[in-house]
């Protein structure tokens, strides 16, 4: 056999290229999927489990019912729970998408020199240096009764008495919520403009667009990547909380969470699993609505 019909037939019994780099591919995310299976995908399917489960007190009873889900949809204060969650991602998210954008754009367009940029940017993160607790308890003495806030306003006679709604009331938690999230959302936003060529503003002034015109038509859709996943990331973080609700309402609002964390203490744990079960699929339903909108791994791939 010559030499030329031996590399023929190495190129026929070889695999094609394509299987390879597809198995290379599967062999790449391998570990990344098992150790989602293990550490999501088991606790995950655990939980669904029991949610179907019944209980008595404090034991559990291994069965197949429905009982869990029903009292969730046929209470009205489950049902006020989670529009009070929904509520205040929602909020939290409109707002904290106003400052991170805002904030956001003024680093990258309006900001000379590179170094005094990510000061700045860096200056953004020193809250991030001490405990979210302590970040959000020190709102307490600044919008109380008797606050920092309360008070300068009495002093400079803009009130005459204390606003009580400041503090444990939706207000402070709200307020609580976008001092802690904001910057998950300046952070995407920011490296998405980072990545506009600037010479695309500079020919929208010189066509005659205005500002604002130039931000909705250009900056605006170029941060669309950034704008989603800050999206995702204050959507979840809101709806996966429960201790900034308990302590800056006072008690007097709630959220899924809490309620779930009372039936975990009571050791209610086929209703707690079923409102994890919803919760899930209520945050999934949400971030798939974000990612119909903005395609990010396409983007990411540009």
């Amino acid at each position: 056999m010559t030499s030329i019909e031996h590399a023929a037939s190495l190129l026929e019994e070889a695999p094609p290229a394509e299987n390879t780099g597809e198995r290379a591919s599967w062999l790449q995310v391998a570990p990344m999927v098992a150790v989602l299976a293990l550490f999501f995908g088991l606790p995950m399917l655990v939980v669904l489990v029991v949610s179907f489960f019944d209980f008595s007190r404090t034991d559990i009873i291994p069965a197949f019912i429905f009982d869990n889900y029903v009292d969730l949809f046929t209470r009205e204060v489950t049902l006020r729970l989670y529009a009070s969650s929904i509520k205040f991602a929602l909020i939290v998210w409109a707002i904290t998408l106003l400052l991170g954008f805002n904030i956001a754009y003024f680093l990258v367009f309006h900001v000379r020199g590179l170094l005094f940029q990510i000061g700045l940017f860096l200056l953004c993160t020193v809250p991030f240096l001490t405990s979210n607790i302590i970040r959000m308890i020190s709102w307490i003495p600044f919008l109380g009764r008797n606050g920092i806030f309360n008070q300068a306003l009495q002093g400079a006679g803009v009130t005459s008495q204390p606003l009580e709604f400041l503090l444990f009331s939706d207000f402070a938690v709200v307020v609580a919520y976008v001092h802690l999230f904001t910057l998950f959302m300046v952070v995407p936003i920011f490296n998405s403009m980072a990545r506009i060529d600037k010479s695309l503003l500079e020919a929208a002034r010189d066509a005659g667009a205005g500002r604002f015109r130039t931000v909705f038509e250009i900056v605006l859709p170029l941060s669309r990547t950034g704008i989603a996943l800050g999206s995702i990331f204050v959507i979840t973080l809101v709806m996966g909380d429960s201790f900034v609700v308990r302590t800056m309402s006072g008690g007097q609002s709630a959220s899924v969470v809490s309620a779930l964390q009372n039936e975990v203490a009571a050791l209610q744990y086929p209703p707690a699993a079923a409102s994890a079960v919803i919760m899930v699929i209520i945050v999934t339903l949400m971030v798939a609505g974000i990612l119909r909108l903005v395609d990010v791994r396409k983007e990411l791939a540009r």
